[in-house]
């Protein structure tokens, strides 16, 4: 989603042990991303180095000098001069960057660094393109885009994929790694180039989201910045022409549907609160009537994707009524996507809507067909549809998923279906 623009006055009336985190997580990528399109992905830490040396610059002046007129120019500044500086002395600049433009540095001489809004957005999304080389893996995509291209510290992305530091440390430097042996030059990405990568793209973009709505960490910050920072990160696909696509559409209208919900998904303690259970006064209309929007874009295309499916399954999920055409909608759409894509998260998800459409005993019979015995959902779901049928063996499911919870979030939400139900 679109952010305020950091050269305003609205940032002067930050201080800066304030003001600093939040430009941390606006600038950093943008440093980062500025700094690698100039001078290639070979230097992708050297930028990471310059950029972090850059907020520690800020850190050490802007308490004792007072804030810079434009607090996001200064570190563009500072960042350019620390560039150069190491650059001179780079050997890894002067043999293998770029040699002729190392044998020219001098005082007078010096290569330019564009830090023009446009730069910036171009920078940004060559580096997401470039972040989905095929080669990388999966899960060190996603790291590398929450650390370059969303400015997360490793602590929070290790807090988001519920692991330690030493884990996400080893993604993203085997991710560094291939992008750097991919040798890249994405010096004008093409249309065939943008066809080729953009659903790897925007699949990276979808984990990213998905990390944070699904997610059982306790840290409400991780989580609303994760999909906050996927949000931001399409839109800007969105606001381009060559990125402009349905399939894109698609994706932004998803995460408008679902991010509406989050206010009522969990309770003040953290616990997850079942869908029709929610709190209906507390769903975001505006992302609701942005996300219908951006569904209708996603509709002049000829290609049904996955994301399109989803958004429609999410659209009606919207809708507050609770009537059997919702539902019989809901369910046409989890079979289309089903042929299209399988996936367990998806044929549980059908099992509940078929239940609202043919009851307890048909969706029964088709979630035990799943046997997902190892999946703590698959439990909760055979306890939720056994409720009114037989309590005792909604107990005994609901007990199966508390043995199989791995977070202590997970655990108190089934802990609370045991406790609510007739002894």
């Amino acid at each position: 989603m679109p952010g305020h623009d950091l050269s305003g006055q609205f940032f002067l009336i930050m201080k800066p042990p304030e003001l600093i985190p939040h430009l941390f997580r606006t600038e950093f990528q943008k440093i980062t991303a500025v700094l690698c399109n100039r001078f290639g992905f070979d230097i992708i830490e050297f930028a990471e180095d310059i950029a972090s040396e850059t907020f520690l610059a800020a850190q050490e002046s802007w308490p004792y000098k007072g804030l810079p007129e434009n607090p996001a120019a200064w570190l563009h500044t500072v960042a350019r001069h620390k560039a150069l500086n190491h650059l001179r002395r780079s050997k890894l600049f002067r043999d293998k960057v770029s040699p002729t433009l190392a044998a020219g540095f001098t005082e007078a001489v010096v290569p330019d660094i564009d830090w023009s809004p446009g730069n910036i957005r171009d920078s940004q999304l060559r580096m997401m393109f470039a972040i989905c080389e095929p080669s990388i893996p999966a899960d060190a995509q996603v790291a590398l885009a929450l650390r370059i291209l969303c400015g997360f510290g490793i602590e929070e992305i290790a807090a988001a994929f519920l692991t330690n530091k030493e884990t996400i440390n080893k993604r993203l430097s085997r991710g560094k790694g291939k992008l750097r042996q991919a040798n890249l030059q994405f010096d004008v990405l093409t249309i065939v180039e943008i066809n080729q990568r953009i659903e790897p793209v925007l699949t990276v973009l979808y984990l990213i989201f998905n990390e944070g709505y699904q997610s059982e960490s306790n840290d409400e910050v991780v989580r609303s910045s994760l999909c906050a920072e996927a949000m931001r990160l399409c839109y800007q696909l969105v606001e381009l022409e060559a990125t402009n696509l349905p399939i894109v559409h698609a994706l932004y209208s998803l995460m408008c549907f679902q991010a509406s919900r989050l206010g009522a998904r969990r309770s003040r303690e953290g616990e997850i609160i079942l869908y029709r259970d929610q709190d209906t006064s507390l769903w975001d209309r505006q992302l609701i009537s942005k996300g219908g929007y951006h569904l209708n874009l996603a509709a002049q295309g000829k290609h049904l994707s996955t994301y399109h499916l989803e958004a429609g399954i999410a659209f009606w999920h919207t809708i507050k009524e609770d009537s059997l055409n919702k539902w019989e909608n809901i369910l046409h759409l989890f079979n289309q996507l089903l042929q299209i894509r399988y996936s367990p998260v998806a044929a549980l998800n059908r099992s509940y809507a078929l239940s609202k459409v043919k009851g307890n005993q048909v969706a029964i019979l088709e979630t035990e067909k799943l046997g997902l015995k190892d999946n703590q959902y698959y439990h909760a779901l055979l306890g939720e549809l056994y409720k009114e049928i037989d309590p005792v063996k909604s107990r005994s499911y609901f007990e199966t998923a508390l043995e199989l919870a791995k977070t202590s979030t997970a655990k108190d939400t089934f802990r609370s279906h045991i406790e609510r139900l007739n002894p």
